[in-house]
C-alpha cells in the first residue's frame, strides 16, 4: 500500500484561486460535486476540501500532513505549524489581502483611539483583540457570521473585515481605520510530518511545483529564432526579456 501525504485544500472563496494554481502544477485539481475527499492525479496525496480556518489547527494536530490557508487563518487560530512557502496569491489576483478596521463614512470615529467603548464586528475574534490589546483600547467584539459589512451603524461601530480591492466597503458607504494585518495564502506543515524523511521530500516536492506555478503566473516566456547579431537589437526593444 502506497504511504499517502494528506493535503487540505481551502475551500470558499480561495477555492478558484488554488485549483488554477494547482492544475498549472500539472495536477488533476477537478472537484467532484457534493464532496470533501478527492484525489488530484497523484496516487500518494489525497486531498480534503475543508474550510481555510480548519487547515492549520488540522494540521497542528496531525490530521493534516500539508495545508493552504491563509496568514489571517494561522494568526486567527494560534496554531503551531511550519510555513514551506508563501503562494502569495488572493481570491481574484496574485497579492496579498487585508484586514482592516472600517466604520461608515460618516462615523464620529476618526481615529483608532476612538473605538474605545465601542462594538466591533467580525469573523477574526482573536485577530481583533490582539490588535486593540496592543494599542491599549477596550472595545467589545462580537463574532460576525457574514455580512459584516452590513452591521454598522444599527449592529455595530466599527467592522474588522478581509478587503482585496475595497470595492465591498465602499459599496456599503464604510471608511478604512487602519490596516490589521496583510495576509496572502502560505503552504504550511505539520512539523513532526517534517521529520519523516518521505513526508518530508515530499512535501519539498509539492512546494516546488505551487511555488514555480505562482512564479508562473508572473511571466512570460518568448522564443525567438533570429541571427547572433541581431540579438542586442532585439533586447534593446524588449527589456524585460533579458534575463
Amino acid at each position: 500500500m502506497l504511504p499517502k501525504l494528506k493535503l487540505g485544500i481551502p475551500k470558499g472563496s480561495l477555492q478558484e484561486r488554488t485549483i488554477e494554481i494547482l492544475e498549472a502544477a500539472g495536477f488533476d485539481a477537478n472537484i467532484p460535486d457534493r464532496t470533501y475527499a478527492f484525489s488530484i492525479g497523484d496516487p500518494e496525496i489525497e486531498c480534503f476540501l475543508l474550510r481555510p480556518q480548519e487547515i492549520p489547527k488540522y494540521i497542528e494536530e496531525g490530521k493534516l500532513d500539508l495545508g493552504i490557508s491563509g496568514d489571517d487563518c494561522i494568526t486567527e487560530t494560534k496554531a503551531k505549524v511550519r510555513e514551506i512557502c508563501d503562494l502569495e496569491y488572493a481570491k481574484k489576483k496574485i497579492t496579498k489581502v487585508k484586514w482592516v478596521l472600517a466604520v461608515p463614512e460618516n462615523s464620529e470615529i476618526k481615529s483608532v483611539k476612538d473605538l474605545e467603548g465601542k462594538t466591533i464586528s467580525t469573523e477574526m475574534v482573536n485577530l481583533v483583540k490582539d490588535y486593540l490589546k496592543k494599542h491599549k483600547i477596550k472595545a467589545k467584539i462580537e463574532f460576525s457570521w457574514g455580512g459584516t459589512e452590513v452591521k454598522p451603524p444599527r449592529f455595530a461601530d466599527a467592522i474588522a473585515d478581509l478587503t482585496e480591492t475595497g470595492a465591498s466597503l465602499r459599496a456599503h458607504n464604510l471608511k478604512i481605520l487602519d490596516t490589521i494585518l496583510e495576509s496572502s495564502t502560505k503552504l504550511i506543515a505539520n512539523r513532526s510530518a517534517l521529520r519523516d524523511p518521505w513526508k518530508k521530500e515530499k512535501i519539498r516536492a509539492i512546494a516546488i511545483l505551487l511555488k514555480g506555478a505562482v512564479e508562473g503566473k508572473e511571466t512570460v516566456s518568448l522564443m525567438l529564432h533570429v541571427r547572433e547579431s541581431k540579438l542586442k537589437e532585439i533586447l534593446r526593444v524588449l527589456p524585460r526579456f533579458k534575463k
